[in-house]
């Protein structure tokens, strides 16, 4: 829409993707928050049982569609008009399809905010000497430069499982954007009596920190589902926040971030909480399952499955030592058992302890 919104009236707000997290937040936004929100189902037949039951029975049983929630099924080519007659567009779809959202969306002028966390897919095999998009994938806001460089846009990231965001139980989030009307525009869009939401201008750093942890959130599963304890669960996160950091670091962000929603606490969040799909992977894997039965009993996608192996790659391209991600992609590759992996890494060399890079 031309006209900027005032920071006390209602929003136009599209989310796209009616999975349990793009459903989740744009009930948020429609019930406590009180904006005019539309949620777009990419299957005609997912929107029509949702319109009947006013309910997303598949990603998001249990929970009712409030009455001013508007619900949407057009074809994907029709995106654009749709974001045009909104202030905000939120991409709420799995990170392997940001790319072609964003490039559905690049000539509209609406402002884009995406929730999906991880690294896009390698989009060509074998070894780059150094960096190289195709062989290594991407960050969400190294995929915008690439397909919609004049878009303002931002990411909304943090410690947030879907099903208390829909039940409206209190939840802290970051909006990040190098630009300060977008982040202005996401935390009008999403704080509300349960919603707290910080601005953040470092979105490399929370990028990073919502990739990550999906990786090491297997690692912490692996080790609960072996029984070592809460001794080895507390050494994985801490080390594993250290990892964080140093690719982080490497790729521009602030090492101040880590600390925060993004990093430290959504790594929390997810290698710790029983609604975690990516601990659920480690848990499922160390119980004896293969990788493809793991996932198959999910019924959700787990980032952290699709995006270590790119995680380890960036990290190589950048001489970033990141030993626990290395051990999961060994373990989801299947080189290694759940019981070599964790064996890997309690026989390396012992060091100095150094959390920033």
């Amino acid at each position: 829409m031309s006209s900027t919104p005032s920071s006390s009236s209602p929003l136009n707000i599209v989310v796209l993707g009616s999975g349990a997290w793009g459903t989740a937040l744009a009930v948020n936004m429609a019930q406590a928050g009180g904006h005019h929100v539309t949620l777009w189902s990419r299957s005609a037949a997912q929107n029509e049982a949702m319109a009947r039951e006013r309910e997303n029975r598949q990603y998001l049983p249990g929970v009712a569609l409030p009455a001013s929630l508007r619900l949407d099924a057009r074809a994907p080519e029709a995106l654009a008009g749709l974001a045009a007659q909104s202030d905000l567009v939120i991409v709420a779809t799995p990170m392997s399809a940001l790319r072609g959202m964003l490039e559905l969306l690049a000539q509209a002028a609406t402002p884009v905010a995406w929730l999906c966390k991880g690294f896009e897919q390698a989009r060509s095999s074998g070894a780059a000497a150094g960096f190289s998009p195709q062989a290594h994938g991407l960050l969400g806001h190294e995929i915008r430069a690439q397909v919609a460089p004049f878009m303002k846009a931002g990411i909304l990231s943090g410690p947030s499982f879907a099903q208390e965001v829909a039940a409206f139980k209190p939840t802290a989030l970051v909006a990040a954007s190098r630009d300060d009307a977008m982040r202005q525009l996401l935390v009008q869009a999403c704080h509300n009596a349960t919603l707290r939401v910080y601005a953040s201008d470092d979105p490399v750093g929370v990028e990073v920190g919502g990739a990550v942890k999906n990786v090491l959130a297997i690692a912490v599963g692996l080790c609960d589902g072996l029984g070592l304890g809460l001794n080895a669960r507390a050494a994985l996160i801490t080390r594993g926040l250290a990892e964080m950091a140093r690719l982080g670091h490497a790729l521009g962000a602030q090492l101040e971030t880590f600390m925060g929603l993004s990093g430290l606490g959504d790594l929390v969040l997810t290698a710790t909480g029983d609604l975690s799909r990516n601990r659920r992977v480690g848990t499922l894997l160390a119980q004896g399952q293969t990788l493809e039965q793991a996932v198959q009993s999910l019924g959700h996608v787990a980032e952290g499955v699709y995006s270590a192996r790119t995680v380890l790659a960036r990290a190589h391209s950048l001489q970033v030592d990141m030993p626990i991600t290395e051990r999961v992609v060994d373990l989801l590759d299947g080189r290694m058992t759940p019981q070599q992996a964790i064996a890997a890494l309690m026989e390396r060399s012992a060091t100095t302890e150094r959390q920033t890079p």
